[in-house]
């Protein structure tokens, strides 16, 4: 406040030449002091902490401007609370906020931002409603969000701030959006507002514009927004279409991530358009030619082509022919003489190869190709190389339950199956007879050329013993073999032409025995009478009771009728009837 001139009473310079006495000098100089201080008390008792007033810049320092308000005292305001350098020139009238009507060096606390914020605060309250749009400035980040201003800071949640994900806030600082006012809170003095509701309404917008617009054929710009595993969702400016994977390239892709990334922008074809549900489906493999196109004619089945390997699967691999073209390699085409399980046996990623055209289908996109339809196929001419009936040698390569698989040539199998082992034996696995690596010589009993089968057969270099059984072997014939197997019901015994033939238990002698064990061994030697033959079933049975009965007979029909042989004699007739009986005693005794 400007200095002022006091008078001093104690003079005697008076306006006039009138005479005053000291008294009453004394009482009108208390009486005009009075009325100055309770001037200035009563201009600041009106003022109260909160309102807005008029002042004049009149000092300007490096960190404080000088304001005089009309108050008892100027005002101090920090430098940093005016954004506008224009501002600050001395004698500008501004509008300051009365934070404190007396701080704590008994000065006037003055506040120009808030004073900014206030007025801000009032034309909002005054202009602006919930949903009218304003402009503002993102500052800083908060919890939750991030604060933008706006005249005066508002909230925009982070929910709120833009219509797709965002990864970093960052991004938003310093910059200037449109903003839609959400929520006003008068008590607490605080807004909220959305960029969001105005993205999403000018998103709308577009998309029905764009419905309207767009045709089927059309090309037009899109960005990245989404990748999935089925395809790539586009941005077009106002509308999402879904890039189908089948609609990327005309190559075998694994995923869309192989040709595009999110944020790129990329040209594509309007493919369909379904404007009631807002959909639409976009091609980028219609921008070129389809290579399929002809396809039956550039590449017939037949034709010998040469390609790179671009994938491998269980089942075989692909090969691509030409840009967009690729073939599969099924696993059981690729060798004639190989048994291939896993293609890679064969074939590696970027091998280059020569494969025949085996069939086109143009509808599917599908190619079948062969490797080993280049090689010569060793089955074309089988049939005049192993004709039924010849003998061949053969290397054992595996055994099975069912029989066992040898190598003719390279590439050229065949099985000798467990019934055609052996023609007297009973064989459960073959590894009874054969052994695998082995050389084995079989008869060829069939070729199937078409099947790629051919039978041998082991038993079949020798005659069939059961054939003429009947006649070397009728019912009634003595006959001598060794005991093989004993079991509960009877002994099995072969004979000197290697067929198999069982006593039963019931036909193992003509006395009465306790166990099979008591009468018979395995491994002696036995005589038996043939019972019964069935050639059908190859089956033979023998009894060694007939042949004890037949044989007891014979001896009883040689004694003299009225002569007691002596002991002696008897035992040496005995002894020279039945050689074998000492060596049975023997083994009995043995047993025992």
């Amino acid at each position: 406040m400007p200095n002022q001139s006091t008078q001093d009473w104690n003079t005697g310079k008076i306006l006039d030449d009138e005479e005053f006495n000291e008294k009453d000098a004394q009482e009108f100089r208390a009486l005009l002091e009075g009325k100055e201080s309770d001037a200035g008390e009563s201009s600041l008792s009106m003022m109260t902490a909160g309102q807005i007033l008029k002042g004049r810049i009149v000092e300007i320092t490096k960190d404080f401007i000088i304001v005089d308000v009309g108050l008892k005292s100027e005002g101090l305001v920090p430098t940093s609370e005016f954004s506008d350098p224009e501002e600050l020139s001395l004698g500008n009238e501004i509008e300051v906020f009365l934070d404190k009507t007396e701080g704590e060096d008994g000065q006037i606390v003055l506040s120009r931002e808030k004073a900014k914020k206030q007025r801000q605060w009032e034309y909002i309250i005054s202009s602006c409603t919930e949903g009218s749009i304003v402009k503002g400035k993102v500052i800083r980040k908060v919890k939750g969000g991030l604060m933008v201003d706006i005249g005066m800071e508002a909230f925009l949640p982070g929910s709120q701030i833009d219509n797709k994900r965002i990864k970093n806030l960052d991004e938003f600082i310093g910059k200037t959006y449109d903003f839609k006012i959400l929520k006003i809170n008068i008590e607490r003095k605080n807004i909220v507002v959305s960029r969001r509701e105005l993205l999403e309404e000018e998103r709308i917008s577009k998309k029905a514009e764009l419905l309207v617009n767009i045709k089927e054929g059309d090309r037009r710009q899109g960005v990245v927004k989404n990748i999935t595993d089925f395809g790539v969702f586009l941005d077009l400016d106002g509308i999402d279409g879904l890039l189908h994977i089948t609609d990327m390239t005309w190559k075998r892709i694994k995923h869309p991530s192989e040709m595009v990334e999110l944020g790129q922008e990329i040209e594509v074809i309007i493919l369909n358009i379904d404007r009631e549900k807002g959909r639409v489906a976009l091609g980028l493999k219609q921008k070129d030619c389809n290579p399929w196109e002809e396809i039956e004619k550039r590449f017939p089945p037949g034709t010998r082509i040469k390609g790179k390997i671009v994938n491998l699967v269980s089942y075989g691999a692909f090969i691509e022919i030409e840009s967009g073209i690729e073939g599969l390699i099924h696993i059981s085409e690729m060798s004639w003489t190989k048994n291939v399980t896993d293609p890679s046996e064969v074939v590696q990623i970027g091998d280059e190869v020569e494969a025949i055209v085996l069939s086109v289908q143009k509808e599917d996109g599908k190619i079948s190709l062969g490797i080993k339809q280049t090689e010569h196929n060793p089955w074309e001419d089988v049939e005049n190389k192993y004709p039924v009936g010849s003998s061949v040698t053969a290397e054992i390569r595996n055994l099975t339950n069912y029989g066992a698989f040898v190598e003719l040539e390279p590439g050229v199998d065949g099985l000798i199956h467990i019934s055609d082992l052996s023609w007297i034996k009973k064989v459960s696995h073959p590894s009874e007879v054969l052994k695998k690596g082995d050389k084995v010589e079989a008869v060829i009993l069939s070729v199937d050329k078409e099947s790629k089968k051919i039978t041998l057969g082991v038993k079949q270099l020798s005659n069939n013993p059961w054939e003429n059984i009947e006649k070397t072997m009728p019912v009634g014939t003595l006959v001598k073999g060794i005991v093989t197997k004993i079991t509960a019901f009877g002994a099995f015994v072969q004979l000197e032409n290697g067929i198999e033939a069982l006593i039963h238990v019931t036909e193992l002698s003509d006395q009465p025995f306790g166990k099979v064990e008591d009468v018979i061994t395995k491994g002696t030697e036995v005589t038996a009478k043939v019972i019964k033959l069935d050639s059908e079933h190859k089956k033979i049975a023998l009894s060694i009771k007939e042949y004890l009965i037949e044989k007891n007979q014979v001896n009883r029909d040689d004694i003299v009728v009225g002569e007691q042989p002596k002991k002696e004699d008897k035992e040496k007739q005995e002894e020279k009837e039945n050689p074998d009986s000492e060596e049975n005693s023997e083994e009995e005794d043995s047993k025992e």
